[in-house]
């Protein structure tokens, strides 16, 4: 089952290229988990505990603002990462996060996060490197996100949705 496990670890983008002893530091620290569709992962505002890496399935990353319903603020394809608040050291979830499919990911709690950080900082730098790429995408897919939904609830004029990049 090891095998496997690390061959899955070597075909995610976040691995990719990692060493064969990076990947062991790495495999001896995640579980698997599987998820039913529609199966709530975490809640917005639960303790922030795992970061999340999606291995087969669909997972969608939910915001809900206090004065309005859930927005979807990205959706999770294999090999995408989610809660990563886990591995910045927040409290909290910011977002909720539900499988949309049948589901795997692997997953690994923050204080092993930040144990790995400690004991092998090269493992760690390329990790903390690639989820700051990452969260960097994610960013500005929700800033896309967010402009389309404010510019479907408003009329706005075209100098306006232009000066947004909209048109």
């Amino acid at each position: 089952m090891w095998a496997m496990f690390r061959q899955d670890l070597f075909r995610l983008p976040i691995f990719e290229g990692l060493s064969h002893q990076q990947l062991d530091q790495l495999t001896s620290r995640m579980e698997l988990c599987q998820f039913n569709k529609d199966e709530g992962i975490f809640e917005q505002g639960q303790a922030a505990r795992y970061l999340y890496i999606l291995v087969d399935g669909a997972v969608e990353v939910r915001f809900k603002p206090y004065d309005g319903p859930p927005l979807t603020v990205t959706s999770i394809t294999p090999g995408g990462v989610f809660g990563w608040s886990a591995s910045l050291g927040r409290d909290i979830y910011t977002s909720s996060a539900i499988a949309t499919q049948d589901s795997e990911a692997y997953r690994m709690s923050s204080k092993t996060f930040h144990s790995l950080c400690d004991l092998d900082p090269d493992t760690g730098a390329v990790l903390l490197d690639r989820l700051a790429s990452v969260i960097g995408e994610r960013m500005q897919d929700s800033h896309t996100k967010i402009i389309n939904i404010l510019s479907e609830s408003m009329e706005l004029n075209g100098d306006c949705l232009r000066r947004i990049g909209k048109e």
